[in-house]
């Protein structure tokens, strides 16, 4: 007899589900299916299952082919159970083409093709409708972005818009989605939400068209490069009803969004100043470089470190001044210092000068202190005169970090009355106004 072995969360169970299992069970004659825990799953990063263990046990149950179902709840336990159960062949999604290569040593591996084309009628349990989402773009961060959906429960990246055909085929295929299009308007009508990852310079106009369909957005930083653009979409998507989100990943962190609390209920005392860098080498002809596409470290990296000193001190700065080393009109480095009544605040940023990568806040009875790289925060400390009171946080930052950001998404989308906290609208709007007065050059002063 010939036994085949497949896992699976099978939450929101849909008929892409089912057909995983049938052609795991025509494999062989013996199907043992293994169904993931919650505890297991947060423990490797799916931040959201929404159905009980045991509702999602009788889901695959009431499918009709499983032999015999077990639990899955370490890691480790593949190996453990193929021995066991005397395994001939294990079974998986393509999804994760490559990532269970090394069970080989033990049994086949099969790489099963997902369902495409899965309607959203088949994807409704108990009113809870898979969000099918859109991405308008197709570049490095839009790859990232489809691996970390696949940690969030209730979302679907179904395709794919770019006006290069080719582009937009290529990802289309790479990461197995429904469809692909060059035409905007083919596109939007195929989706209930979009991810913009376009050029800075596209994103007003996605978003608007995007919210005037209908549609919630997520769009990655900087959203807009002005504030009267922010203010702009940000009324259109409330008067709509709509979800509009900048997609700055640090602000949905676990971890960061502990700090910002910790350091408010005032355990360092009052807040002097705060010290946050965020540089990155960036060579060749790239966007980033690029000033006819408002390339340069305001624009790329400013949205980072201008986070933590917003959120800490407040929207009300009285003054800021720029200092940047500039090559081809794009600054390959800046130092910002931001005056505040009670405080002050530098960051460095740069895409040509490296820097150390942390974040230092300064109190009146101690500091806080994030290592780098503190945008992926996973790990700080309180430190105090009294070495003996130092206080350190560790939490998880599993993958890339945009699953918590899409995960907020999708929660502001199903919960309307939800009150947003980890970064507000008026505070995106802020730093898309400090991006512009950098870009108008009210107090930038160049260095050789």
């Amino acid at each position: 007899m010939k036994k085949v072995i497949t896992y699976g969360t099978f939450d929101l169970f849909h008929q892409g589900h089912i057909n995983i299992l049938r052609r795991a069970k025509e494999l062989g004659d013996y199907l043992i299916v293994g169904v993931t825990t919650e505890n297991y799953d947060k423990g490797r990063g799916k931040l959201n299952v929404h159905r009980t263990l045991m509702e999602r046990i009788e889901d695959v149950r009431n499918a009709g082919y499983a032999d015999e179902i077990i639990i899955e709840e370490y890691e480790g336990q593949k190996i453990d159970d193929i021995l066991r159960y005397g395994v001939d062949i294990f079974a998986i999604g393509s999804d994760w083409l490559g990532k269970f290569d090394y069970l080989k040593e033990y049994c086949q591996v099969v790489y099963l093709e997902r369902t495409k084309g899965v309607s959203s009628t088949q994807l409704r349990i108990e009113a809870q409708s898979v969000i099918e989402l859109g991405i308008i773009g197709s570049g490095r961060i839009a790859n990232r972005f489809i691996k970390e959906s696949k940690y969030v429960s209730g979302i679907e990246v179904k395709g794919v818009l770019n006006p290069k055909i080719e582009s937009a085929k290529s990802f289309c295929e790479k990461n197995e989605l429904n469809f692909y299009c060059t035409e905007y308007e083919d596109f939007i009508a195929r989706v209930d939400a979009v991810y913009i990852s376009s050029p800075h310079l596209t994103h007003y106009d996605y978003i608007r068209r995007s919210l005037e369909h209908g549609k919630h957005v997520l769009c990655e930083k900087p959203m807009v490069l002005s504030a009267g653009e922010a203010e702009e979409l940000y009324k259109l998507a409330e008067d709509k009803g709509l979800v509009l989100k900048e997609a700055i990943k640090t602000a949905y962190c676990p971890a960061f969004a502990h700090l910002i609390t910790v350091v408010k209920s005032g355990v360092i005392g009052n807040i002097k100043d705060i010290d946050v860098s965020y540089s990155k080498l960036t060579t060749g002809s790239v966007r980033e470089l690029d000033a006819a596409q408002a390339g340069g470290s305001i624009t790329e990296l400013a949205s980072y470190v201008l986070l933590p000193i917003i959120k800490i001190l407040g929207m009300e700065y009285e003054d800021i001044h720029f200092y940047s080393h500039v090559h081809n009109d794009v600054d390959l480095f800046t130092k910002g210092i931001v005056l505040y009544k009670h405080a002050t605040a530098s960051f460095n940023i740069g895409l040509g000068v490296k820097t150390e990568g942390d974040l230092v806040i300064s109190g009146t009875k101690g500091y806080a202190y994030v290592p780098a790289p503190w945008w992926n925060t996973e790990y700080f400390e309180l430190r105090y005169e009294d070495l003996n009171q130092t206080r350190k946080y560790f939490y998880k930052f599993d993958g890339d970090g945009l699953r918590y950001e899409i995960n907020d998404f999708l929660i502001e989308m199903n919960n309307p009355h939800w009150k947003q906290y980890k970064f507000m609208n008026s505070e995106s709007i802020v730093i898309a106004a400090i991006i512009e007065r950098y870009r108008s050059g009210l107090h930038v002063h160049k260095i050789l």
